[in-house]
């Protein structure tokens, strides 16, 4: 299962879906927006990074089980100094979640933004600090072009909006990167460079890809047959759809569009067309399926 969701563990979210489904699904079946970053655990393993997302210190649970054994809050932050941002006052819950760090001789290597961050006004100035005096905040401002090492920003998931209970689509990670990104060009004239992650990025479907073949080795053993891919799409509005189609072709996976959710035909067809189309994910499991087992049939 790929998904643009996250902000735990991917254990308590197979835990979750396994009681809401009845079915057993194991942590190397579901690969969240975040989940790609656990293959770059190495190189930031014992520097302090800057983590984003999330109620609290969740999102530092889920770097330091990546293997991020230095990753920092902006509640950490506000801790050290209230000054950073003086129109939030922690709670106690909040105070409870974060970690005594001096932040002045803490140089920040790089900016995760895991999940959709719950304080878009104090997650904006603190990557705004760190970015602009090199990864020391409150630290004088370092143009960057004369930084030796820039710090890294990494987003998780390019998704503008997301379907909630509300009658319409609210603001997702993606309109949070627009923000950033507005507000560091108009204090320094320029977008600051960035990685992406999450559907619809090659490297996310070619994680997903090893995540798969991984998993079919622990059931079956290791093997160089590899079975074909097919991407279930369930519409959300036209544009984030039909990105997460254009992922999935690009992949070399079988996509189809299951009109569920608050797909609406009237919005025209997608610019990147599926597969298939199914009314439901069970017509379109049985489409894969089917479609599988005639590729089986065809090669014998």
């Amino acid at each position: 299962m790929l998904t643009n969701g996250g902000g735990i563990e991917e254990h308590e979210r197979a835990e979750r879906l396994s009681q809401q489904l009845g079915f057993p699904i194991h942590p190397s079946q579901y690969c969240q927006a975040h989940t790609v970053l656990k293959k770059f655990a190495h190189g930031y393993r014992d520097k302090p990074v800057l983590v984003l997302g999330g109620k609290r210190d969740v999102i530092r649970k889920v770097a330091n089980g990546y293997g991020y054994k230095r990753a920092c809050t902006t509640l950490d932050v506000l801790a050290w100094n209230p000054s950073v941002w003086p129109f939030h006052t922690l709670s106690e819950r909040e105070e409870a979640s974060t970690q005594k760090i001096d932040f002045s001789n803490t140089p920040i290597s790089a900016i995760f933004v895991y999940h959709d961050p719950r304080n878009w006004a104090l997650d904006i100035q603190v990557p705004c600090d760190v970015i602009q005096s090199a990864g020391i905040i409150g630290g004088p401002y370092i143009p960057l072009e004369k930084q030796r090492e820039p710090v890294e920003v990494i987003f998780c998931n390019p998704d503008l909006l997301w379907r909630s209970d509300f009658d319409r689509p609210r603001l997702g990670q993606g309109a949070f990167k627009v923000a950033v990104q507005a507000v560091l060009k108009a204090m320094t004239g320029a977008e600051y460079p960035h990685t992406q992650f999450g559907k619809p990025t090659k490297e996310t479907y070619e994680y997903a890809t090893e995540m798969l073949k991984g998993r079919i080795n622990e059931m079956y053993g290791e093997s160089d047959v590899f079975p074909h891919v097919s991407a279930l799409v369930s519409g959300l509005s036209l544009p984030i759809f039909t990105l997460d189609i254009a992922g999935a072709n690009g992949a070399h996976w079988s996509s189809v569009l299951v009109k569920t959710g608050v797909y609406d035909p009237s919005q025209g067809h997608p610019s990147h067309p599926p597969s298939h189309c199914a009314d439901d994910v069970e017509e379109a499991v049985k489409w894969a399926l089917e479609q599988h087992l005639e590729g089986r049939l065809r090669s014998v």
